[in-house]
């Protein structure tokens, strides 16, 4: 009823299905390093390119003193879930004495008349801020992450997929062995047997 691996002195006990099963443990347990350096290598190179892309952006921006020049009011967030946005026109000069007016994001209380410092591009139009140290880092920190989550996942999904099929399989079996033992073992005849039949 139970195969024994030949010349190894298995236990005799355990099944074909049971040394499949504590592979695929073992093949997920080994997923898991490539997916640690691959997350560490991706987070990292995100991290590099996000240093080289604020480099290159911080050299084409820069900061100017704004003066308001009317009330604030509140503009919706760029995302629909985000918080509205405390803005006011103001007015500024860059580069040299070439004037620039526009609304603007202020700090809340901001008044008419109060000074801000605004980042602008090389014309002088307003423009985003260079990226963080923690806006990189949070964006690193976040690839990493994701492509450790997805090959952990995957792995982890391809190995439960393949459990499934061995206890199916390993059920089949012990239903066609059991099918074939219970009779002897219960006493009871099967179908079609007779008393001195075995």
């Amino acid at each position: 009823m139970h195969r024994r691996t030949k010349g190894t002195g298995a236990n005799p006990l355990r099944r074909d299905a049971d040394r499949t099963r504590t592979r695929m443990r073992v093949a997920f347990a080994l997923t898991c390093l490539p997916a640690v350096i691959a997350g560490f290598a991706l987070g990292r190179s995100a991290w590099t390119d996000g240093h080289r892309t604020a480099e290159n952006i911080a050299r084409h921006r820069h900061t100017v003193t704004a003066t308001t020049v009317g009330e604030t009011t509140y503009r919706a967030g760029e995302l629909p879930s985000s918080r509205p946005v405390t803005v006011a026109t103001a007015t500024w000069h860059y580069p040299s004495q070439r004037p620039h007016t526009a609304t603007v994001p202020v700090p809340a209380g901001t008044r008419h008349g109060d000074t801000v410092r605004l980042w602008v591009d090389g014309n002088g139009t307003a423009a985003a801020a260079p990226p963080s140290r923690s806006d990189i880092a949070l964006n690193a920190v976040g690839i990493g992450t994701g492509a450790l989550a997805g090959i952990v996942l995957v792995g982890g999904a391809l190995v439960a997929v393949r459990l499934r099929i061995v206890d199916a399989c390993s059920a089949r079996s012990w239903e066609s062995e059991w099918a074939d033992i219970e009779p002897r073992w219960s006493g009871r005849l099967r179908p079609g047997q007779g008393t001195g039949d075995d």
